[in-house]
């Protein structure tokens, strides 16, 4: 193939395509008529041999090459898009952005607390809009619609880009009136009734069924691997919450280190080492092909990292 004989409008359109998942989404996407869209699909099936969308009971599903596709024409797109736009400077000193975060409150209340310091002294009058994870859908950050989300992720799709902010153990924290509190053992910690706390991923999320142990994440996934399970009487998805009701509700709350030591000098609660073994997380950041090379936004980044370094133990 002569790539001088491709048009490259066409991946433009598979792009779309394969974000919107249908033809005339697409179409309104980019501002042109469905029969030129649907044209445009035909081409793109005879330039790679491929259906690349199928009609099923779902919609229009993406075919295996198409999954395959998709990542690298986002990058190809991202790059020819940032090199045809004027090159500008960032200057936080003087710039009146603002940066739409999607972050959960564990990021919002560690990491993000110390970046609001670094950001007072050397960009003013720079604007952070923070943002729950069930207010945004991945399509908002491929779209750029949302600058990045920091939160813990199982999967993120192949176009993002991400790094690992941290890695954070885990803590107990129990009210210092807690009957255990002078003997916290694997034996008190099933004895006792707790807390669970959590927010992953984007999207509305859905209530929890205490019985589908496997969905509870990694507390219960390690106790499990015992033989053992918690009496959970509260559900939060809040870690300030969490610290609360368990201060004021001889609760136990398990919860990453980081967030569990914003208490630490608060008399009223105990914090401890699990008693068992729990697997670090890994607090992400993720953000769009389309703003990777964004100079705000590369600022912004390093700005977050750097914050996030200072503050490791």
């Amino acid at each position: 193939m002569n790539i001088s004989k491709v048009d490259l409008n066409l991946l433009v359109y598979l792009d779309v395509l394969l974000r919107e998942g249908s033809v005339t989404k697409a179409a309104n996407q980019l501002s042109i008529t469905q029969p030129a869209m649907s044209n445009g699909l035909k081409r793109l099936r005879d330039l790679f041999k491929d259906p690349l969308l199928v009609r099923t009971s779902d919609g229009m599903t993406p075919t295996k090459r198409a999954i395959e596709l998709q990542p690298i024409i986002r990058d190809v797109l991202g790059k020819l898009e940032s090199s045809i736009q004027p090159e500008t400077e960032f200057d936080p000193a003087t710039s009146n952005r603002t940066f739409r975060i999607m972050t959960s409150d564990y990021a919002e209340s560690t990491l993000l607390l110390a970046l609001l310091g670094t950001l007072a002294d050397e960009a003013p009058n720079l604007t952070l809009d923070l943002i729950t994870p069930s207010d945004v859908t991945f399509h908002d950050v491929e779209q750029g619609k949302v600058d990045m989300a920091i939160n813990r992720f199982d999967e993120l799709p192949l176009s993002f880009h991400q790094k690992v902010i941290w890695y954070d153990a885990f803590s107990c924290v129990i009210s210092s009136s807690h009957p255990d509190v002078d003997n916290f053992n694997l034996d008190a910690y099933l004895r006792g009734h707790h807390v669970w706390v959590s927010k992953t991923g984007f999207g509305v999320g859905v209530g929890i069924d205490p019985t589908e142990v496997q969905k509870l994440g990694w507390v219960d996934a390690e106790l499990t691997k015992l033989g053992k399970q918690r009496d959970i009487r509260v559900f939060t998805r809040h870690y300030h919450a969490a610290l609360q009701i368990a201060k004021r509700q001889n609760l136990i709350a398990t919860l990453p280190t980081k967030a569990a030591k914003i208490f630490k000098d608060d008399p009223g609660i105990c914090v401890f080492e699990p008693p068992f073994d729990i697997p670090p997380i890994a607090l992400k950041m993720a953000w769009s092909a389309l703003l990777h090379h964004d100079a705000g936004h590369v600022w912004l980044r390093r700005k977050i990292n750097d914050v996030a370094q200072q503050i490791q133990p």
